[in-house]
């Protein structure tokens, strides 16, 4: 590409196989094209039209680091590209990013969860009596470094089970805390999570009914008010916290326990639990106060603050990934549906909230940032080119 330099985050992505066959189409370099289209999503654009537009209205800036010697690619171009190239060589490529970029954190909370991308469903295909299906896209969410550290598609909720175990084998969790929502829990995930020396904190419901009343039952003989009052039947570490904010007044109690060897002779395929928890919330709003207990199972010691810390922290890929994506990418609103792009766009939605918080150095909240790179070539070149997460490390 003569002398021109790609964003250290592009180069990632410089290698990909050009899907594309030898025809007229291809005379537009598969980097431009990816490069735009990431630009473009990553300022607001959410279909075809607008990754065009955006190219044209920045064509002067991006011809300082892209060549262009043929001009910007019209909308087919990056929805035939877009279509064809495989969401997991894309998804392979930002992992080797995430992988130089990330802090070794100790004791890193990594929560899975899924996110059905909604918009892709509400309209019919153009073959009549076909809809479009939704795709689920289960993630696994670094809370302490705020990053994606991968992304696995699945066609439904009920199939994040299987999903699960795929996205383990793609990340290294080695020291880590896993957090999981009551879908996932499931004593072969445990077992694979410890195999890789890391630890978990499965949510309880119904869906593991007897070994949800059994701790249930447990935790029926105490209560917070009156913590004497039974404590004597049961043994437990706990902590609380207290929050006020927007005239909501919310106390959550924690316990945990790590008199487990009853559960083991009860459910012998549940080795890895070392100790069960409860979390009770009570949310006072003034009119009226609500109080609702959640149950727990883990692989961790009785450690009261690790597991208030790590029951938290799950909640981060919901009000910190979820939560932006449709309320700054309206997300849910996306028409594009086919082929590979929608998984495609999603992780590029990803990859631009990464970017958006790199910035340490605003008082701006995410959604002001996004705005700022879509609004100011200057501030979005500050971030992929000058920013600590921008420069590729060396090799040593």
């Amino acid at each position: 590409m003569g002398s021109t330099k790609l964003p250290p985050l592009m180069e990632y992505f410089a290698n990909i196989e050009d899907p594309r066959r030898e025809t007229k189409n291809k005379k537009y370099p598969l980097i431009e094209v990816i490069v735009i289209a990431f630009l473009a999503v990553m300022s607001g654009a959410d279909g075809w039209e607008s990754i065009e537009r955006y190219g044209i209205m920045r064509k002067k800036w991006l011809g300082t680091f892209l060549d262009l010697t043929e001009g910007i690619p019209k909308h087919d171009v990056y929805r035939r590209v877009l279509c064809a190239i495989r969401s997991e060589l894309l998804e392979s490529c930002f992992m080797n990013w995430v992988r130089d970029i990330k802090q070794d954190i100790k004791r890193e909370v990594i929560a899975i969860d899924g996110k059905t991308v909604r918009g892709m469903a509400t309209e019919s295909r153009f073959k009549a009596g076909t809809e479009a299906k939704a795709i689920h896209l289960v993630s696994a969410w670094a809370t302490e470094n705020q990053l994606v550290f991968a992304q696995v598609k699945t066609d439904e909720k009920s199939n994040e089970i299987t999903a699960i175990p795929a996205l383990l084998e793609q990340i290294a969790i080695a020291g880590c805390i896993v957090t999981i929502d009551a879908m996932g829990c499931q004593h072969e995930i445990a077992d694979k999570i410890v195999k890789k020396q890391a630890d978990y904190v499965f949510s309880l419901k119904g869906n593991q009914e007897t070994l949800h009343e059994a701790v249930k039952g447990y935790w029926d003989m105490l209560d917070f008010n009156k913590p004497g009052a039974k404590a004597k039947y049961i043994t437990f570490r706990s902590t609380s916290t207290y929050e006020e904010k927007h005239g909501r007044k919310e106390t959550r109690d924690y316990a945990v326990s790590d008199d487990v060897a009853w559960l083991h002779k009860q459910f012998p395929k549940w080795q890895s639990i070392h100790s069960i928890g409860v979390v009770e919330s009570t949310r006072d709003t003034g009119a009226e106060a609500k109080t609702e207990r959640r149950y727990f199972v883990s692989s961790l010691g009785a450690d009261e603050k690790l597991f208030a810390h790590s029951v938290r922290a799950h909640w981060g890929i919901e009000n910190r990934l979820h939560y932006m994506l449709d309320v700054i990418y309206r997300e849910d609103a996306c028409r594009v549906r086919k082929d590979y792009s929608p998984r495609t766009l999603a992780l590029i939605r990803k990859i631009a909230l990464t970017i958006a918080r790199s910035d340490k150095e605003s008082k701006t909240s995410v959604r002001g940032r996004v705005q700022q790179m879509a609004w100011s070539e200057d501030y979005l070149e500050s971030l992929l080119f000058r920013s600590d997460f921008a420069s590729v490390p060396q090799a040593s």
